[in-house]
């Protein structure tokens, strides 16, 4: 049997693996873009207060351990109390956001009332406004119920989340097939049943997502409690940092100390995203075999 010349690749098949690069280049590229500045902190926080400004960018130093002994050590070890506070805010305040994503976007996705196209409509004009505008509002409606300076004053406005509520009534339409639900009520389920032995489990990849994504932005977030808190024993690592790097115009010694504290705040929220990611992954495949 003859066997004909081999073909060659055609022009637009090498057009196409030519063009395949510049995506990846340019992900590639973003990647780096991002990870530099988590490099230099990296750095920074292994070196000593001689070779912090005196050696080079990203070479290491010999003052890792010298840093967290004495970021520890610094009044008493206050820096873990912040640590303490925004695992506080972020975790709480996180949950009952997913929550309440989760009733609201259920109910938005699934059942028909009057307004409610206006009231998402009024949700979704939420996403739009920016946090500055919306902190000193907060603070005067806060220090009307003398609220302002405690826990609650931070952990109150994290609650809702406007974008949360509007993943969540996407994911729950696409997610909850209205059949499914349809055919619990024939059996007799009331709508609190439906919502927690059926919808929910449905949507707890969505709300995976909505809780990441929620503490976060709680973690990082440093205008509310700047603005709400008085107490240094109740600010999170954020605002704690920055009074550091205050004092640190006057004291040069405690740049160390913020670059360090900086690199370890960033753990918990590394740790985080790869035991919900793990978490996330195993819920869709289990989602995808019971389907």
């Amino acid at each position: 049997m003859l066997v004909g010349p081999r073909m060659k690749p055609s022009v637009s098949a090498r057009a196409a693996r030519r063009t395949s690069w510049l995506p990846t280049f340019l992900l590639l590229l973003g990647a780096v873009y991002c990870l530099i500045p988590v490099l230099w902190v990296l750095m920074a926080a292994t070196k000593s207060r001689s070779e912090l400004f005196s050696t080079f960018t990203f070479l290491p130093g010999s003052g890792l351990w010298a840093n967290l002994s004495e970021l520890t050590a610094y009044r008493d070890g206050v820096y873990w109390l912040w640590m303490l506070n925004s695992g506080l805010y972020a975790g709480v305040g996180a949950l009952l956001s997913a929550a309440v994503s989760a009733v609201s976007g259920y109910a938005f996705a699934k059942y028909s009332f009057r307004g409610r196209g206006v009231i998402f409509t009024v949700i979704l004009a939420g996403v739009l406004m920016p946090p500055i505008a919306l902190a000193v509002p907060q603070y005067l409606l806060l220090a009307k119920v003398d609220l302002t300076g405690s826990y609650w004053s931070v952990l109150l406005p994290s609650i809702l989340s406007p974008y949360g509520i509007y993943l969540a009534r996407v994911y729950a339409a696409a997610a909850v097939p209205d059949e499914v639900l349809e055919a619990a009520r024939v059996d007799g389920a009331r709508d609190l049943r439906l919502f927690t032995s059926i919808a929910l489990p449905m949507m707890r990849p969505g709300l995976v997502t909505i809780f990441l994504f929620q503490f976060v932005a709680i973690w990082n977030n440093f205008l509310l409690p700047y603005v709400m808190l008085s107490d240094d024993e109740t600010f999170p690592v954020t605002v704690g940092l920055y009074t550091l790097l205050q004092q640190g115009a006057s004291k040069p010694a405690l740049y160390t100390l913020v670059i360090t504290g900086a690199l370890l705040s960033i753990i918990p929220l590394i740790a985080l995203f790869l035991g919900l990611q793990r978490y996330w992954r195993v819920d869709l495949l289990t989602g995808a075999v019971k389907s």
